[in-house]
């Protein structure tokens, strides 16, 4: 793909999110399309939303799960970034209309007191730069059909990636967390939509140590010349499936002594 078309599909995705109507697959739309250009995709948009006065805030990862990965035939996770825009308070009501198709997953935040980077940032480096972990749930919406109608065909890792790796919201909960006062391998959750648990799951889930996943992402950018800032939020990953959140639903998510997160859909 051309820097041209770079630009034009993260300007097909903008406009998507703006008017609430998705776009084709981009992978059927570019068909030579690879990961280093659904990353500038990714790039474009957010040089988009950077100018139009949006502030990064930190970082989501996703695709941490064997089960995820094996479901689009990678073996890496991948990246997003998260703005100003997307916060949340816990128990606060997401206006209606705000996503297309919004669901959630559960994850551990990490919050950053120092900077991460380099391409051999360790395990010690991740907690020592950590300021406090907490529970949290990302929101996920898509700018980008599901599957295609005509062919069947389903979205792949590259449409993900463009569309900012599907990111939409983040929910912190109250709870805050020294990163060694717990095992997080060992930290889960219970989430109910409507009062009815529809997932559960483990920390280990998450590249068997959610502290690994911070890892790879701060590799990962070393690689574009970036790196994670100190304030910024980094969600580690889900250890859930995505639970999807139709209009009128109510999202509670029990950390058990970890924490509680709790976000309603109107």
């Amino acid at each position: 793909m051309s820097p041209a078309e770079h630009a034009a599909a993260a300007a097909a995705l903008l406009e998507a999110e703006a008017t609430g109507r998705q776009i084709g697959l981009l992978s059927l739309q570019y068909p030579g399309i690879g990961m280093d250009d659904a990353y500038a995709i990714q790039s474009a948009l957010a040089e988009a939303k950077l100018a139009r006065g949006r502030e990064v805030i930190g970082w989501k990862i996703g695709l941490t799960s064997k089960a995820m990965q094996s479901a689009l035939g990678i073996d890496i996770p991948d990246s997003g970034i998260l703005f100003d825009d997307m916060e949340f308070a816990s128990g606060a009501t997401v206006p209606g209309g705000r996503f297309i198709q919004p669901r959630i997953e559960a994850e551990i935040a990490f919050v950053m007191k120092a900077p991460l980077a380099g391409d051999r940032v360790s395990r010690d480096d991740v907690l020592a730069a950590t300021g406090h972990v907490a529970p949290a749930l990302e929101i996920l919406d898509t700018r980008i059909l599901r599957r295609d109608p005509a062919t069947g065909q389903a979205r792949n890792v590259f449409d993900t990636i463009s569309d900012n790796a599907a990111n939409a919201g983040i929910v912190l909960g109250a709870a805050r967390h020294a990163a060694e006062a717990f095992d997080l391998r060992w930290v889960g959750a219970l989430v109910s939509r409507d009062g009815t648990i529809e997932e559960t799951g483990l920390g280990a889930g998450v590249l068997n140590d959610p502290v690994e996943s911070v890892v790879w992402l701060a590799r990962r950018m070393a690689q574009y010349g970036q790196r994670i800032e100190a304030g910024q939020v980094i969600l580690s990953g889900s250890f859930i499936r995505p639970v999807e959140c139709p209009p009128g639903s109510a999202i509670h998510a029990d950390f058990g002594d970890f924490g509680v997160v709790d976000i309603g859909f109107a």
